[in-house]
């Protein structure tokens, strides 16, 4: 059964001639209208892409490597000890 849900927002998108006729076959072939394909496509390819961004898999080498850096102590880096004894405008702005 399909849910059907409220369709507010519009997007607009411009293509090549080739590129429109691809995914019309591609709709025809998967029984759906093109919106609907390129809606499902796009949104299983969002899914995937933040999927990547939430995720990461390590081998037992790799995780080790990651469990020691973590682990490791602070390392002091002078351009960033540098950066934080400069005024910065948030200092000023909270004075006034």
């Amino acid at each position: 059964m399909t849910t059907r849900t409220n369709r507010t927002t519009k997007l607009d998108l411009r293509l090549s001639l080739d590129a429109k006729q691809t995914l019309s076959a591609a709709a025809q072939a998967a029984h759906c209208s093109v919106s609907q394909f390129v809606l499902k496509s796009a949104l299983d390819r969002a899914a995937e892409t933040l999927t990547e961004r939430q995720r990461f898999e390590l081998n037992v080498d790799q995780w080790q490597d990651f469990m020691n850096a973590l682990d490791a102590p602070a390392q002091i880096v002078p351009q960033i000890q540098r950066l934080f004894s400069e005024p910065n405008p948030f200092d000023a702005s909270m004075t006034e």
